[in-house]
C-alpha cells in the first residue's frame, strides 16, 4: 500500500469538504485525482462508476422510492402514520415516536433506508414542524429512523450479504476448532433482523423521550384511546397487509426482494385506485418527479463513492486493517469492538451495498475462525453500515431529509448525533449478545 496515495485520496476529499464542495464533487474529484496520480486511464474511472449504478439490486431503489411516494398519494403512508400516532398517544414527544414506529412499519415494505426516510418524512417532518417541533430535529429523527428500513426485513443489504457470504465456506481450521457452522440463507437473515431492528428502535425511542422531555414536546393526546386505535387499525387494514403480502411472497419464493419492489408499486396502485380511491392523476405524476429527484441525488453519490471505495480496496486498506486487528488481540469482545468501529468508519465514506460486497470476503473468514455464526455476523454488519445512512459525509438519509424539510445537512447532522450514539449502543448489544439475532430464527426452525 502506497501511503502517499491514501494521503492524496483522503487529503483532497477533506479539503474539498472543508471549502464547501458537495459530497459528490468531493468524492469524485478525490478519486479522479488519485486515479491520475497512479497513471490510470480516466476512462476506467467512468466505467467503474457506471457499473456501480447499473447493478440489478439497485433497481429496487427507484422502485421502492416510487412505491413510497405512491403510498403517500394513495393514502397508505398516512394510514400507517395514523396507526403509529394512535399507539404513541400521550407519550412525551409522541409525534417523533410515531415517526420511529412509522419507519418500522414502512421498513417492512421498502427494504431501503432512503426510501423509508422519503416516504415517512414527507408526512412526518411537516407535521412535526406544525406541532412546534424544531424542523431540524424532526428531520434528524426521521433520517435516523430511516435506517430501520434496511434492518427490518425485507432488506436489500441483507440480500447482498447473503449472496456474498454463501459462496464463502468456513475454513477447515475453523470447523476443526468450533465444529460445523449453521448455514447462511437470505430468509434466515430476514428473520434474524426483526429483533435487532426492535432493539435499535427502542434506543431511538428512549433518546427521543429524553430530548422531548427537555424541550417540552408534548404527547398527541391526554391518554390512550381504544376507540382511536381500533379506528386507525380498521382504516389501515390494507396498509398493514402490504408488508405481509411482500414478505410472504419473498419467503414463499414467489418473487425476489428486488421484484418485491415492483409488487409494492402494483399493490399500491391497486389499493390507491380501487380501494382507497385517493390516487389521482396529478399527484401520481408528482410521484415520478419526486422519485427522479431523490434517486438521482442518491445515485450521484453512489456513482462517485463506488470509485472511492474501489481505490481503498486496491490499496488493500480494509484487508490490512482486518489483519492488524487479529494481530493485536484474540479477545472476542475487543475484536467485535474493533470491527464495529471499523464498520462505522467505512459506513461514513462508502455506499452500503458496495461496502458489504467489499468487506464480506474479508470479515466473514475472520469471524468463522473466531467461531461466530455467519447470520449473526451479517446482522451486525448490516446494522453497523445502516448507521452510515445517518452520519456525514455520505449519509443518504440526511440528504433525503434535508431535501424534504429544508434544513441544512450540517444542522441535521448535529441533531442526529444523539440518535447515532443510541444506535451504536444498540449495535454493541446486538454484537455482544448473539441470541438477539439468533433467537427468532431458532424458534422458527432455521
Amino acid at each position: 500500500m502506497e501511503t502517499s496515495v491514501i494521503y492524496l485520496l483522503f487529503g483532497v476529499f477533506f479539503v474539498l469538504l472543508v471549502i464547501g464542495a458537495p459530497i459528490t464533487v468531493s468524492l469524485g474529484v478525490a478519486a479522479l485525482t488519485t486515479f491520475l496520480a497512479l497513471g490510470e486511464n480516466p476512462l476506467s474511472f467512468v466505467q467503474i462508476a457506471f457499473t456501480s449504478v447499473g447493478a440489478f439490486p439497485l433497481m429496487a431503489l427507484p422502485a421502492f422510492i416510487l412505491a413510497g411516494a405512491l403510498m403517500e398519494a394513495a393514502g397508505i403512508s398516512k394510514r400507517l402514520v395514523d396507526i403509529a400516532e394512535a399507539f404513541a398517544g400521550p407519550v412525551t414527544g409522541g409525534l417523533a415516536a410515531a415517526t420511529v414506529f412509522a419507519c418500522m412499519f414502512f421498513g417492512a415494505i421498502s427494504g431501503s433506508g432512503p426510501a423509508t426516510t422519503a416516504a415517512v418524512g414527507m408526512l412526518m417532518i411537516p407535521a412535526m414542524a406544525k406541532r412546534g417541533y424544531d424542523k431540524g430535529y424532526g428531520s434528524a429523527i426521521t433520517a435516523s429512523s430511516g435506517g430501520l428500513g434496511v434492518v427490518i426485513p425485507p432488506s436489500i443489504p441483507m440480500v447482498i450479504f447473503g449472496i456474498s457470504g454463501m459462496g464463502l465456506q468456513p475454513p477447515a481450521e475453523a470447523i476443526a476448532a468450533h465444529g460445523a457452522f449453521q448455514t447462511l440463507s437470505i430468509p434466515k437473515l430476514f428473520i434474524a433482523g426483526i429483533v435487532p431492528g426492535m432493539v435499535i428502535a427502542t434506543c431511538l425511542l428512549v433518546i427521543n423521550y429524553v430530548i422531548s422531555k427537555r424541550r417540552g414536546y408534548k404527547g398527541l393526546s391526554d391518554s390512550w384511546s381504544t376507540a382511536t386505535i381500533a379506528t386507525s387499525l380498521k382504516r389501515g387494514v390494507w396498509s398493514m397487509l402490504a408488508p405481509l403480502i411482500i414478505l410472504g411472497g419473498i419467503y414463499s419464493g414467489l418473487f425476489t426482494p428486488t421484484e418485491s419492489a415492483i409488487v409494492a408499486i402494483a399493490y399500491t396502485l391497486f389499493v390507491g385506485i380501487f380501494l382507497h380511491k385517493e390516487l389521482k392523476w396529478k399527484p401520481t405524476l408528482k410521484t415520478l418527479e419526486t422519485t427522479t429527484w431523490i434517486t438521482g441525488r442518491v445515485l450521484l453519490i453512489l456513482f462517485t463513492a463506488t470509485v472511492f471505495g474501489r481505490l481503498l480496496v486496491e490499496q488493500r486498506v480494509p484487508a490490512i486493517i482486518a489483519e492488524n486487528m487479529l494481530d493485536m488481540t484474540d479477545n472476542l469482545y475487543l475484536i467485535w469492538a474493533m470491527v464495529i468501529v471499523f464498520l462505522l468508519f467505512v459506513g461514513m465514506f462508502m455506499e452500503t451495498l458496495a461496502a458489504i460486497m467489499i468487506l464480506t470476503p474479508v470479515l466473514l473468514p475472520i469471524m468463522y475462525m473466531l467461531g461466530m455464526d455467519p447470520v449473526h455476523v451479517g446482522i451486525v454488519v448490516v446494522c453497523a453500515l445502516a448507521i452510515g445512512f445517518q452520519t456525514p459525509p455520505l449519509g443518504e438519509n440526511l440528504f433525503v431529509a434535508s431535501g424534504i424539510g429544508g434544513s441544512s445537512i450540517e444542522e441535521i447532522s448535529v441533531k442526529a448525533l444523539p440518535f447515532a450514539a443510541g444506535s451504536v449502543f444498540a449495535l454493541f448489544l446486538i454484537a455482544y449478545f448473539p441470541q438477539i439475532s439468533l433467537w427468532l430464527p431458532e424458534l422458527m426452525g432455521y
